[in-house]
């Protein structure tokens, strides 16, 4: 793991990079991390995305409000205190407009990598990362084949930028994944999702895992083995079959 810095349109964004062991050049996946912020469960995602054989950029969303400790997951929502730290400092900068405005110069940054596949990459976003990665899709549909979201939150709302209103716009194939116990991505916004993307002839797959929004990380307590296993398998195979299918 090598830890850089991207230029943005706001300031400087620490990034971490993971690249595989050999020689490229490799197909690039962006992260976006969840809403805890960067710390050891989260850079574990881009190591092992990695050691599949993808180039992993994963930025700190969370630059604009300055440096900080790594979050407890096991308390950062349960504690109301903490919670209003993460919402008054942290989310309040981390609009869909600041982070797409980040995007640019995140696929900017992976198109300029000699060891990085040309041709659009592949991003996956866990809880308002999940929003993000599907928000990214409609954005920039040229630089972006393949779009995960895991336990992504509030993607078909009545919000004027919720991202299903970009279906129209999307090229990539689209994988979601929800829960049984998500209020942030009910069966209605599910339902909702389905219906933007299947009219926008889009290519996607909406499933919904026996678990709790925020299965995925080992430091939280929502964490599900079995459902974050699965996780991998589906983002592997999803990755794999759009990404990796078109290397030379």
């Amino acid at each position: 793991m090598n830890e850089i810095d991207i230029e943005t349109r706001d300031g400087t964004c620490p990034s971490y990079v993971f690249r595989p062991s050999g020689s490229g050049p490799w197909p690039a996946v962006l992260v976006f991390m969840d809403g805890v912020g960067i710390r050891p469960a989260m850079l574990e995602v881009g190591a092992r995305l990695a050691t599949h054989g993808y180039f992993v950029l994963l930025p700190d969303l969370f630059y604009r409000s300055g440096p900080y400790e790594p979050m407890d997951g096991a308390t950062i929502f349960s504690d109301p205190e903490k919670r209003k730290i993460l919402m008054e400092k942290f989310f309040a900068h981390a609009t869909q407009a600041n982070i797409m405005s980040d995007t640019r110069a995140f696929l900017d940054y992976l198109a300029a990598q000699p060891d990085v596949q040309p041709g659009p990459i592949g991003t996956t976003g866990y809880c308002m990362g999940g929003l993000m990665s599907l928000t990214a899709a409609g954005t920039y549909p040229d630089r972006i084949a393949s779009t995960a979201s895991f336990h992504g939150a509030r993607l078909a709302t009545d919000a004027p930028e919720s991202p299903h209103l970009l279906a129209p716009k999307m090229k990539s194939r689209v994988y979601v994944a929800g829960a049984i116990e998500d209020a942030s991505f009910p069966d209605d916004m599910k339902a909702r999702l389905d219906e933007a993307l299947t009219k926008a002839g889009v290519d996607h797959t909406i499933e919904t895992y026996p678990a709790k929004h925020g299965w995925v990380f080992r430091d939280l307590p929502v964490y599900d083995a079995a459902a974050s296993e699965r996780h991998w398998t589906s983002l592997l195979a999803f990755f794999d079959e759009t990404l990796k299918s078109k290397r030379a």
